[in-house]
């Protein structure tokens, strides 16, 4: 992510410096602020993970990073020119896991949950003067989440289906001359509690009393 957050970086100082040093830059868009209410879609590329609170006799335990994707319809509404109220409907793809280090030469046990996931965000985007055909901002709000289908295994691991979700970030909108292209960058830490105790009590997810979910999410928005 953090290679992401680079690129993104170096393409606003390239979108800066081809704005100063052109004479005539065509203005898109030029009365896209006029319209309250604007539709799109989004594509997200996401790394996730749980946190989680155990027993203090628990072995030692760590949540690796894992990819997740997710696609989507958005739906904005703008009260002015600087403040805007973003929703939409996601689909989203993760693969969560914990692994307990076992003492060698045991084998250290790794229990997962790959699964597909329905959410709504609901955030309050507040935007910088438009200058020319670009503009920052960034984002604060909430996201609920309803998990649809779960991989079935030996080893998977147990959660609740619905999760609440505090989220921020900030982002770039480019325009052009038939669409609006932003990438942003957001993060998001559940507050719901996901854990579900296993049905054999030997399993160290057994000493578990909570798991959280966290994500840093690069979205891909067209309006």
């Amino acid at each position: 992510m953090k290679k992401l957050l680079i690129l993104i970086v170096f393409s606003l100082i390239g979108f800066h410096s081809l704005a100063q040093g052109n004479k005539y830059i065509r203005i898109n868009n030029e009365f896209y602020d006029d319209k309250r209410v604007h539709f799109g879609f989004l594509f997200g590329l996401s790394s996730s993970n749980f946190s989680m609170e155990a027993d203090p006799t628990l072995t030692p335990s760590i949540s690796p990073r894992n990819f997740g994707f997710q696609i989507g319809g958005l739906a904005n509404y703008s009260f002015n020119r600087f403040l805007e109220l973003k929703s939409g409907v996601n689909i989203a793809l993760y693969d969560r896991e914990i692994t307990f280090i076992q003492p060698k030469p045991t084998e250290d046990l790794n229990i997962s949950r790959e699964s597909t996931w329905f959410e709504i965000p609901v955030l309050l985007k507040f935007k910088s003067i438009r200058r020319m055909n670009h503009r920052m901002y960034v984002l604060a709000g909430s996201k609920f989440g309803v998990e649809a289908n779960v991989k079935k295994n030996s080893a998977a691991l147990s959660a609740q289906t619905v999760d609440f979700a505090l989220e921020y970030g900030f982002g770039f909108e480019g325009f052009f001359k038939y669409f609006k292209f932003t990438p942003e960058i957001r993060f998001s830490h559940g507050i719901a509690n996901l854990y579900s105790a296993p049905s054999v009590t030997t399993n160290p997810y057994f000493k578990v009393s909570r798991i959280n979910t966290h994500n840093v999410t690069l979205y891909i928005n067209f309006e």
